[in-house]
């Protein structure tokens, strides 16, 4: 069945069209209204239309949604940062403009769901799609289907606390997060958390892509700062192990793309592994930027009527 996704963002909502197999065949972005409500709203809306409009199909298309946060379950109110929709039952308004109900999902299980069906996690039992951009989140798949949980949200691990023995054993200071709490790995291992990192080490503002290309040519201090970024991002794996104990971990987001990301995180992720537990694979996303709006689209697909 043909199927429709919407993945929004902070500066871009894209609407893909797929087919039966799940191949993107169009794709169509516009700059995400972050302004008001009634503008985000119409985006939204003109997004679903053109899906309806290119497919032939029109209503009975199955369109889904990602969206970075979370939709209250009980009230249908979003909750999300960045964009003019905090409070309101988006999913009613959306309705309104386009003429039915339409589901959504958390972008970062959305991502976990795309990966877990012929993506990097195919073949897996259970399935964690962590995303390391501008942010840090997670989202689960187990058997190749999304899970219910009691707030619908992602594994919001990004706002978890680096735990004291690794930013102690690097001499690293306890840095403010957005949410409100001390610490939190988004602050470390995100790209701006790399970059904090380089600035901290070479005493001068840097971008995280100018970090990794100076360690790439063997700049010592670099590659002095890429070792700590590991070192954290492993305890950030050991976290999602220990908590939902995956046999596969997909990493996306644009520092997925760190040259032999892999093999930098293998043998820290080795050395605080608990006693004998197995270790997951940890592999890098297959469909990249695609993959929030084909998780969504598939979700869709699968709930249509």
């Amino acid at each position: 069945m043909i199927s429709g996704g919407v993945d929004i963002g902070g500066t871009k909502i894209e609407a893909r069209l797929f087919s039966d197999d799940l191949t993107t065949t169009e794709v169509h972005r516009v700059s995400t209204p972050r302004d008001h409500l009634d503008g985000f709203m119409e985006a939204l809306a003109d997004q679903v239309r053109w899906l309806e409009e290119r497919s032939g199909a029109g209503g009975k298309l199955p369109v889904g949604i990602a969206l970075p946060g979370l939709i209250d379950t009980r009230t249908g109110r979003a909750f999300t940062s960045n964009l003019p929709v905090n409070g309101h039952d988006i999913g009613a308004l959306l309705a309104g403009l386009v003429g039915r109900r339409l589901p959504f999902m958390n972008d970062c299980n959305a991502f976990a769901l795309s990966e877990a069906n012929n993506g990097a996690g195919e073949g897996f039992q259970v399935v964690v799609g962590l995303i390391m951009g501008t942010g840090i989140g997670a989202g689960l798949s187990v058997a190749g289907r999304m899970t219910r949980r009691f707030n619908e949200s992602a594994l919001e691990v990004g706002h978890v606390g680096v735990p004291a023995r690794t930013l102690g054993s690097l001499d690293l200071p306890l840095w403010p997060c957005g949410c409100g709490k001390m610490g939190c790995f988004e602050q470390y291992v995100s790209g701006s958390g790399l970059a904090r990192l380089g600035a901290l080490k070479l005493r001068r503002p840097v971008r995280a892509e100018e970090i990794v290309a100076s360690a790439l040519a063997g700049d010592p201090e670099s590659n002095t700062v890429v070792s700590q970024w590991a070192q954290i991002t492993a305890e950030l794996l050991l976290l999602i192990q220990l908590t939902q104990d995956p046999d596969c971990i997909v990493i996306g987001g644009g520092l997925s793309g760190i040259p032999g990301i892999i093999e930098h995180l293998d043998k820290p992720f080795q050395n605080i592994r608990l006693g004998e537990m197995h270790m997951p694979v940890v592999r890098i996303a297959v469909h990249g930027d695609s993959s929030g709006a084909r998780g969504a689209a598939l979700m869709a697909a699968r709930v249509a009527p």
